[in-house]
């Protein structure tokens, strides 16, 4: 039964799809052709108008994007300034035990 209601969809599908082609192709008058060009240019202006909306759309993403990468960067090198002095801390750390392990052997 679901594919009988999928071909019964494609059936109807082609069908409006032939008839939108038999509509175009029987315009006869000028009247016909004023009201399919209406159609269409209303058709041109509504995509116009949902292009830019994704237009818009799609350059703040881009903004927040590039925001985004420009605070990872951001905490990435503090992150690095961070283990640096954490490096360093370590490094005096190990310098003072040593100066002391040293002092305790000459005595």
């Amino acid at each position: 039964s679901a594919q009988i209601a999928d071909l019964q969809q494609k059936l109807l599908d082609a069908d409006n799809g032939d008839r939108a082609k038999q509509r175009w192709d029987s315009i006869a008058t000028i009247l016909e052709a004023k009201c399919a060009l209406k159609y269409l240019l209303g058709e041109l202006v509504s995509s116009k108008v949902q292009e830019s909306k994704l237009q818009s759309s799609l350059s703040q993403s881009q903004a927040s994007c590039s925001d985004v990468q420009k605070m990872l960067m951001e905490e990435r090198n503090h992150i690095a300034e961070v283990e640096a002095e954490f490096q360093n801390q370590i490094l005096v750390q190990e310098q003072q035990h040593q100066e002391k392990v040293n002092q305790s052997s000459w005595k």
